[in-house]
């Protein structure tokens, strides 16, 4: 309850809603304004242009030193060794996208040695991993390593429909791990087969904060269903290596790190340079075959599947836009430079 007022003057102070007579409160505080000029403006229009040109020369000249080579295998690339006159994915489509693999052989050739780190990509395009329900179809807490229940999120993938398995969770559930990408590809030249190197493809933070396995890994996996597209479970992802198992599988990872785009790569293999050999240095120049064993249907959605190959820089892969933004952006910037510049000169005389 308010303390009424003494006298007139004091309820009069009350009411007023007066700020204080501070300089902050009445903005009487010292300030600068800027005041474009032209002796102001056209000297930051042409310190823009005279930097912004040279960087986007050298990202230019940086990204068109990075080769790369991409395959589509979709279909006419892709003919059936069992079946010289289909197509893998006709092979696929005739089975109704029930398990059925293919096996198909293709060759290209490479114009230039790829040297230095090499690494290899797998491509899909028409595939919109961005899409809501498809994005947020995953539990995090389970990918910990947490064996309570799964998150509602993963429906239709959170249970199994098998009737001995219908009161467990998938494991992984949910519709990303489900639709996970499984084609095998293999590189070999003149039937050298190509050494890949499976690890050091994921993203360490990935790897190391987001996916852990759970206790007792092996009988977990085994005990649980696993997602209905898979052909083996999550902690037989890896025979060669056990360390590469289960939710800390770097293949998996790097599926599980959804794109934002409907085109996309995601990192498949790195060239494993040993000590000596025809690979030590990178990928030769010559004829080479990649054998693809096909086991991921995309033509029924219009997709499009391809094997990439590509060496790096120290800006990455690669990438002329952003060199050419730099580019235009300081073209931009002197054309107007050179228009303000005469338009100042001539109104001023």
């Amino acid at each position: 309850m308010s303390t009424p007022p003494d006298n007139e003057a004091d309820a009069e102070h009350q009411k007023s809603k007066k700020p204080a007579d501070t300089a902050f409160k009445q903005q009487r505080l010292p300030a600068w304004q800027p005041i474009i000029t032209a002796n102001t403006a056209l000297p930051v229009f042409l310190i823009i242009g005279l930097i912004f040109i040279p960087i986007g020369i050298v990202l230019v000249v940086t990204s068109d030193r990075v080769l790369e080579f991409d395959l589509d295998y979709t279909d006419k690339n892709c003919m059936s060794l069992t079946t010289p006159t289909s197509t893998c994915a006709d092979v696929l489509e005739k089975a109704n996208y029930t398990g059925a693999t293919c096996t198909c052989q293709t060759n290209f050739t490479l114009d230039k040695d790829f040297e230095g780190d090499v690494y290899f990509y797998y491509g899909l395009v028409n595939y919109y991993q961005n899409h809501r329900r498809y994005v947020r179809s995953r539990d995090d807490n389970q990918l910990l390593g947490k064996k309570d229940a799964v998150a509602s999120e993963c429906q239709p993938f959170q249970k199994s429909t098998s009737a001995n398995d219908s009161s467990k969770d998938i494991t992984p559930c949910g519709a990303i791990a489900n639709s996970k990408f499984n084609d095998t590809l293999t590189l070999s030249m003149n039937g050298n087969v190509v050494p890949f190197k499976n690890t050091g493809i994921a993203w360490s933070t990935d790897k190391d904060v987001k996916f852990q396995n759970p206790d007792d890994a092996a009988n977990f996996f085994a005990s649980n269903p696993r997602p209905p597209n898979w052909q083996q479970d999550a902690w037989h992802l890896d025979q060669n290596n056990p360390d590469n198992n289960g939710y800390k599988n770097e293949d998996f990872i790097v599926w599980m790190r959804t794109a934002a785009m409907p085109t996309f790569r995601k990192l498949y293999r790195k060239l494993y340079q040993n000590g000596s050999g025809t690979f030590q240095s990178g990928l030769p120049k010559g004829n080479y075959m990649l054998t693809i064993t096909y086991n991921y249907p995309v033509t029924s959605f219009s997709g499009r599947k391809q094997f990439i190959i590509s060496t790096t820089s120290w800006m990455g892969g690669k990438n002329p836009f952003l060199g050419w933004a730099y580019i235009a952006v300081g073209i931009v910037c002197m054309i107007t430079f050179v228009v303000f510049f005469i338009l100042h000169k001539t109104w001023k005389t």
